[in-house]
């Protein structure tokens, strides 16, 4: 049986379970009728957010949201797909460039200092992890600057991502995705839109494919496993460090999406606040929406509550039960827009009505 067909079958059988809005039907462009790669999300009603005992503060309460139908990457951008386009526009991305101190400072409490200019490098945020267990209550334990690090190399100037065409890009900032998007004539979902898609058609439901985490013991997705191994370590003894998976290594969701949790955050379009699904909650129904008019985020310690952030959503392969669980539907950070990291990457969607014009300026253009 194909991919596409299994995914029928989980859908089906999700449909049975009682959180199905309705029953989901796989549409996928075939560059005729739709976007080649890109699924339909058909759009309509949902409850956003959750009130689950899982669910953080950021995720609560839950509201109901109406959003429009749109199509839907099938999958992460690829390093492929990133390559194409650093080839045709020559780009050159965050993680390349000399840090900015105007758009850094603002990310650091009041008053810090400058760094020097020897500290202002090109580089990206990589995960290093421990030696050993530690206390998870401060993440710079595994979390690093590393110069060099960029999409073509994760981890810094030793990695790369040879073989790994069909992975998802990483080490990209919303800058990144943005201009990636402009290229592609596509652009970033709302957070709206994104948890829409990634609930797969199922109301509700703890897990984009469910309530039961491993269905009949099937992993449905990359994450960290600590019942192989503690997280944050990634010492050879426990197996070495983890990283994302080939995009389709795992079942897609009721939509025909894959990897919609797991793998690799992936950038959306709102601005973050913590309190934004209350501020939502007021309303009987909130439709389309596209996210506050600012950052507010009171829990990142350092980090001025006010600073800019964009809403990442997903989880990635570093999620686990002890420490992050974001790889639920509902779950939601904010990250600097500026900051690449080597969990974090994107996809892209597009409206009907956008597609439709994009196909007939095409036509006009070959005639």
């Amino acid at each position: 049986m194909s991919k596409h067909g299994i995914a029928l079958v989980i859908a089906s059988a999700l449909a049975l379970a009682g959180h199905a809005l309705a029953a989901p039907k796989v549409i996928e462009g075939d560059g005729i009728s739709g976007p080649s790669g890109m699924v339909w999300i058909p759009g309509g009603e949902f409850l956003m957010g959750s009130d689950h005992k899982l669910a953080q503060s950021n995720e609560r309460p839950t509201h109901r949201v109406k959003v429009g139908g749109f199509w839907m990457d099938r999958h992460h951008v690829t390093n492929a797909d990133f390559r194409k386009f650093i080839k045709a526009t020559r780009y050159v991305t965050t993680a390349e460039r000399k840090p900015d101190w105007e758009t850094l400072r603002v990310q650091v409490p009041p008053g810090t200092p400058r760094p020097p200019e020897s500290a202002l490098v090109p580089g990206a945020m990589v995960f290093v992890g421990t030696e050993r267990p530690v206390p998870l209550d401060d993440y710079s334990q595994w979390w690093r600057f590393v110069p060099g690090a960029n999409w073509q190399h994760p981890r810094g100037p030793g990695s790369s991502i040879q073989g790994k065409d069909d992975h998802p890009v990483v080490q990209v900032s919303y800058e990144d995705a943005q201009a990636y998007a402009k290229w592609a004539g596509k652009r970033l979902p709302t957070e709206a839109e994104w948890e829409f898609a990634a609930r797969g058609g199922l109301e509700q439901a703890t897990y984009a494919w469910g309530d039961d985490f491993e269905p009949a013991g099937k992993t449905m997705l990359n994450f960290w496993n600590t019942q192989k191994r503690p997280f944050p370590v990634v010492s050879p003894k426990a197996g070495g460090a983890t990283g994302t998976s080939p995009v389709e290594t795992f079942p897609a969701n009721g939509y025909g999406l894959y990897d919609m949790t797991g793998n690799a955050w992936q950038w959306v379009t709102d601005w973050y606040r913590a309190d934004y699904f209350r501020m939502l909650s007021y309303s009987k129904l909130v439709v389309n929406p596209v996210g506050p008019a600012e950052s507010y985020d009171p829990e990142d310690r350092g980090v001025p509550a006010a600073a800019p952030k964009r809403v990442t959503r997903g989880g990635s392969f570093l999620c686990n039960v002890d420490y992050c669980l974001s790889y639920r539907p509902s779950a939601r950070r904010g990250t600097d827009p500026y900051n690449p990291m080597s969990h974090l990457g994107f996809r892209l969607v597009t409206s009907g009505e956008d597609w439709d014009k994009g196909k007939a300026r095409h036509t006009s253009s070959v005639r």
